[in-house]
């Protein structure tokens, strides 16, 4: 090589024309554009053919990456290509390079080799490429990928970005074991934004760490060939995971534009084209921590009948639970965290489609009308068989947020439930505690119940008085006493044990008395619920 300051290729290269003007470009850090006056031709992954006008060779790039000339006085040392064919292995592995890296409407004509480089900034923007190997890659700035296309998948497993990871508008198909994007312990610095993003295969993230939000929106994911389309146990994220609807607004990509292009990352305005989220396939975000919030507004969920979107053990401040109803499969919410639940009636799946043992939330925050009738069906639709635990988790929710009485009536309803897994006796004997006196739960019944029987044996032994026991002896008959005492079955008022029933009166006496200890001892044990607040 000639001398390293002088800004000469080396002796026997034999650069071409284009790859001559990319050598020069560098050198001034300014674009090497080769695109051609006709649009329909700079489609990296159309079918036209880019000649050798329009092509340099990997081995060329990596040297001007891996031991460029320096600059020109003045001027930064900068790879900057546009509609560029890049033939051959471009194979940086292992390497550090200093210079800017920023490739616009790029088409690769074999894989991409980064496994454990080291980059400032690597920008690949609307490129076309086979495949992206760059495991254990390491940036001291961005990596970006939006809007390009890979056709065999791209491998970031433990790689460090130090600031943003964007992937907005990238196509992406599956690798020979069926994975789109592995990226299974990479750690990125602030956001990892891949909105509008086209994933055919699985998205795999187990155990990354997102520095601040972690955002798909308006992203589809498919995987015909595996059970899930999203795979990220143990993810971290510190801010809010977005799996959910984009905004598109109208304007137009512009060139050297710092991604999302067109994206709108805010509330849509109106009139607005939404793009929802989509997930044809199962998802799981099993033990997953999120700092803010895990937002699923207007997701859209496909599944097959064994798959499932799996939100088992995560914990976030915030689920907000507002999408479509899913097609077939299931949600799994066992053991799950969260302190608010936002959701919608219409969000949640039927019977058999929701699993929520062991899901604790504090707070309930509705949106739109989600009545106790059809917060009680949602508890039963996760509980095909009898669990008590959803149930008093709901009413002290409830009781939380003030809803005494709604709390009450979800505690009655768990109460109904367990009376259907008893035998026959027992059931008898729930049914009459429901038809008294609703278990304790409405003690205003048990007192019109009172007051009726009050009445009836009033005007009962008012038409038909008592003989005393002894004659000259004991209170004054008075009818209204002795019901009353035969009601109150701990309170004696004096007036039971002083007068001999007889006849039809010896059954109504044994009527009132039992009766009696029905109201007292079911209201006793409603009281003894509601003070150990169950």
């Amino acid at each position: 090589m000639t001398e390293p300051h002088d800004g000469e290729p080396p002796g026997g290269l034999d650069l071409t024309t284009a790859e001559w003007g990319m050598w020069q470009a560098f050198r001034t850090g300014s674009t090497h554009d080769l695109r051609t006056p006709y649009p329909e031709r700079n489609d990296p992954s159309g079918p036209h053919v880019w000649g050798p006008e329009r092509s340099v060779r990997a081995e060329i790039v990596a040297l001007l990456l891996l031991d460029g000339p320096p600059a020109l006085p003045g001027r930064v040392a900068a790879l900057k290509l546009n509609g560029v064919r890049i033939t051959g292995t471009l194979d940086l592995s292992g390497g550090t390079v200093v210079p800017y890296v920023e490739l616009h409407n790029c088409r690769f004509e074999q894989q991409l080799l980064l496994p454990e480089s080291h980059f400032t900034t690597l920008r690949l923007v609307g490129c076309a490429i086979p495949r992206v190997e760059a495991a254990r890659i390491s940036t001291e700035g961005d990596l970006h990928l939006p809007r390009c296309v890979v056709r065999h998948g791209i491998r970031l497993t433990d790689a460090h970005i130090g600031t943003d990871l964007l992937l907005n508008q990238l196509l992406v198909r599956r690798d020979r074991r069926g994975v789109s994007i592995a990226a299974d312990g990479l750690t990125v610095g602030q956001d990892l934004q891949a909105e509008m993003m086209r994933s055919h295969g699985e998205l795999s993230m187990r155990g990354a760490t997102i520095g601040a939000s972690l955002s798909l929106r308006g992203s589809a994911l498919h995987n015909r060939y595996g059970r899930r389309a999203l795979n990220a146990p143990q993810l971290t994220v510190e801010r809010t995971l977005y799996l959910t609807a984009a905004g598109v607004s109208g304007a137009s990509f512009s060139g050297g534009a710092t991604p999302p292009y067109g994206i709108a990352t805010s509330t849509p305005e109106h009139g607005t084209r939404v793009q929802r989220f989509e997930c044809h396939g199962g998802a799981r975000l099993d033990d997953g921590r999120f700092g803010d919030a895990v937002d699923l507004s207007q997701a859209q969920w496909v599944m097959e009948a064994d798959q499932e979107l799996s939100l088992r053990r995560i914990q976030t401040p915030e689920l907000r639970f507002l999408g479509e109803r899913q097609q077939g499969g299931r949600v799994v919410l066992s053991g799950a965290r969260v302190v608010n639940l936002v959701d919608r009636y219409d969000s949640w799946p039927g019977p058999g489609g929701l699993v929520m043992a062991g899901f604790a939330y504090e707070n309930l925050i509705p949106v739109g009308h989600f009545p106790l009738a059809r917060r009680l069906d949602w508890v039963a639709a996760a509980t095909p068989e009898y669990a008590p635990e959803p149930y008093e988790r709901l009413a002290g929710a409830l009781r939380t947020s003030g809803e005494d009485a709604e709390a009450r009536a979800v505690l009655l309803a768990k109460q109904r439930r367990r009376r259907e897994t008893l035998p026959p006796a027992g059931k008898a004997w729930g049914h009459l505690q429901d038809w008294t006196v609703a278990y304790g739960y409405r003690p205003g019944q048990a007192a019109v119940w009172m007051a009726v029987l009050w009445a009836l044996g009033t005007v009962y032994f008012t038409w038909h008085p008592l003989h005393p026991l002894k004659e000259g002896e004991g209170p004054a008959w008075n009818p209204e006493l002795y019901t009353l005492d035969l009601l109150l079955p701990v309170i004696d008022l004096g007036q039971g044990g002083a007068w001999r029933p007889t006849g039809a009166a010896q059954w109504i006496v044994a009527a009132l008395t039992l009766l009696g200890w029905v109201l007292a001892t079911t209201v006793a044990a409603g009281a003894s619920r509601l003070l150990r607040r169950q």
